[in-house]
């Protein structure tokens, strides 16, 4: 088999690729992308790429380990600057309430579950099974910054990913599905929705705001902040793992230390002018691409042998999920349409709520938006959460 020996050919051929299955998606509209999206492709071929030694060089290796880390951070930061909590108010209580619940029923789900499946998922598995709770809280690219935060294994990881893939396809179909049912839920809660067009109003307003075209200037000024406070990030967190491990506090390790900092940093960023940025969705995914595609070719396909268990426990955390929420919503009186569209924004993403949120009204698209952005801005605290838990459990 041909090796890559050349690590600038390295990343050409990694960022091509990524660009390649984008390009497909938008312009070929191949229909296989409904069902499994450009970002999983990226994943997995480049996974049968790692097992079949087309990174096994030692220049790609250092290309890895020299890029890795630097985009990670910049990835969290820039993705981080479009989670103003002020936007997050249009949403109002109740709906900040049904995607906290959608959360905290989801982690029941984990939690309960792990110690059930743990011994059929493989070895040392607990890091990756939280980096996939931050992913059903905020999206893959919380997934991919718990990589440095956590000790997440290369082939647990991949399989913690074809959990994902599968229970996500599975859970959206299953959702919209539903969507004619609806009713019955809602009779069954005794659900209120009076003020719903309210917040859909306001939601819808804050989304539109947002709309402008991203001049030269802006992704310059962009990518070399997001840069230099990624390299800033990795110094503060490693004088804050020097500091706590002094005080006896060893087990928060410098990618949890420089974790914590720069999601704090990118929250606290986003509620300045930075934040207004129109570039800063575009290069949150161009570097979660890069990122995503880097930690793929680590990862041999192998691993994902054990995944068809990874699946059911996935399916089984879903089932704990769909029971949790059903008591909340007859205790709440939360309607089917929203308590869908929070799930599907814990799982999927701002990206994928809107999907079910406008099979009810078009007019709810903003809300699943907002709730996906919420879930990017919590979903680093949580994972990191969820695997201090599970790591007391493994």
């Amino acid at each position: 088999m041909f090796t890559i020996t050349n690590g600038f050919t390295y990343i050409a051929f990694l960022m091509f690729l990524a660009g390649g299955l984008l390009a497909l998606e938008k312009y070929a509209k191949w229909k296989i992308f409904n069902y499994i999206p450009p970002l999983v492709w990226i994943y997995v071929l480049n996974m049968v790429f790692c097992t079949m030694g087309l990174y096994a060089s030692d220049e790609c290796s250092a290309a890895y380990s020299g890029l890795k880390n630097n985009l990670l951070y910049a990835m969290i930061f820039v993705m981080l600057l479009r989670c103003d909590f002020r936007k997050l108010a249009k949403l109002g209580g109740r709906m900040v309430a049904i995607f906290l619940g959608c959360s905290v029923t989801l982690a029941v789900g984990f939690v309960i579950g792990y110690p059930i499946f743990k011994g059929t998922l493989g070895a040392d598995t607990w890091a990756a099974v939280a980096a996939l709770y931050a992913s059903w809280v905020g999206g893959s690219a919380n997934m991919a910054a718990m990589q440095d935060a956590l000790p997440v294994d290369p082939g647990a990881y991949s399989c913690a990913l074809a959990l994902d893939t599968v229970c996500y396809s599975v859970w959206i179909a299953l959702l919209l599905f539903v969507v004619k049912y609806s009713k019955k839920w809602d009779n069954a809660v005794k659900a209120d929705t009076s003020k719903l067009a309210a917040v859909a109003e306001a939601a819808n307003a804050e989304v539109a705001k947002e709309k402008q075209q991203a001049k030269a200037a802006d992704w310059i000024w962009l990518i070399g902040l997001s840069l230099i406070v990624s390299a800033a990030s990795q110094k503060i967190g490693l004088l804050m793992n020097t500091g706590l491990k002094s005080v006896g506090l060893s087990m928060f390790d410098k990618g949890t230390c420089t974790t914590v900092f720069v999601t704090v940093l990118g929250l606290i960023c986003a509620m300045t002018p930075i934040g207004k940025l129109p570039a800063v969705e575009e290069l949150s995914n161009i570097l979660l691409y890069a990122v995503v595609s880097l930690l793929a070719t680590q990862a041999p396909l192998n691993d994902l042998l054990s995944a068809p268990m990874w699946v059911v426990y996935g399916l089984f955390i879903l089932a704990i999920h769909v029971v949790l929420m059903f008591l909340l919503s007859k205790v709440f009186r939360w309607d089917l349409c929203m308590v869908s569209t929070a799930s599907v924004a814990n799982i999927g993403g701002s990206a994928s709520a809107p999907i079910i949120a406008v099979a009810y009204h078009e007019s709810y698209a903003g809300i699943g938006v907002l709730m996906g952005v919420l879930g990017a801005a919590i979903g680093n605290f949580l994972g990191l959460g969820m695997g201090a838990i599970l790591h007391m459990m493994a």
